[in-house]
């Protein structure tokens, strides 16, 4: 049991500076969303609380999922399959999650496009399986499970700011557009 706990111990500790990295960008950029979500309220653009939860909440999460994971990552675990039941529980928790998005973006007033939908909840939904996937496998193949981990990681880390940069991006259009038909046409 001492061997499995040093070899434990060892095998995390590698991805330490990777897992310190993410999570705190993860951390700065939960922040920044919060400003994201002020601009909106500043901006006066018709959103309901429909679009909110399908479109800027999954947002916060996906940063907390990359915050949590590195968290969870840098915990001094006993043993990989502790490691693999929380990361497990957590993926399947996200896909779940995902597939309530899918159900309130639906629902929304905004009609998302291709793209939007790719990035708001497929790619979500994928990494969310892979997560929880490497996580029941970590025990068995750890060095690939840990590759797939930090991937998903830093994919809801640029999901997440993907999908910030368009919100801004559509607030900025749809401010200037409502801007442009206020004023007084000559």
């Amino acid at each position: 049991m001492l061997l499995i706990m040093e070899a434990t111990v060892s095998t995390l500790s590698h991805w330490a500076n990777f897992y310190v990295i993410v999570g705190s960008s993860a951390g700065a950029l939960i922040g920044l969303q919060f400003v994201v979500m002020t601009l909106i309220a500043d901006a006066q653009i018709k959103a309901g609380m429909g679009e909110i939860r399908a479109f800027g909440t999954p947002t916060v999460v996906h940063f907390g999922a990359a915050f949590l994971i590195s968290a969870v990552m840098n915990a001094p675990w006993p043993a990989l399959f502790h490691v693999g039941i929380c990361l497990g529980a957590f993926g399947a928790v996200g896909f779940v999650y995902s597939i309530r998005v899918i159900r309130h973006a639906r629902k929304a007033d905004y009609n998302p496009d291709a793209e939007d939908w790719f990035w708001f909840t497929v790619v979500p939904l994928v990494a969310y399986t892979a997560l929880a996937s490497a996580a029941l496998l970590l025990s068995r193949f750890p060095r690939t499970c840990l590759f797939v981990i930090a991937a998903t990681t830093l994919v809801f880390l640029f999901v997440g700011i993907r999908n910030s940069w368009d919100t801004v991006t559509y607030v900025a259009l749809e401010r200037r557009r409502s801007s442009q038909d206020s004023e007084p046409q000559p």
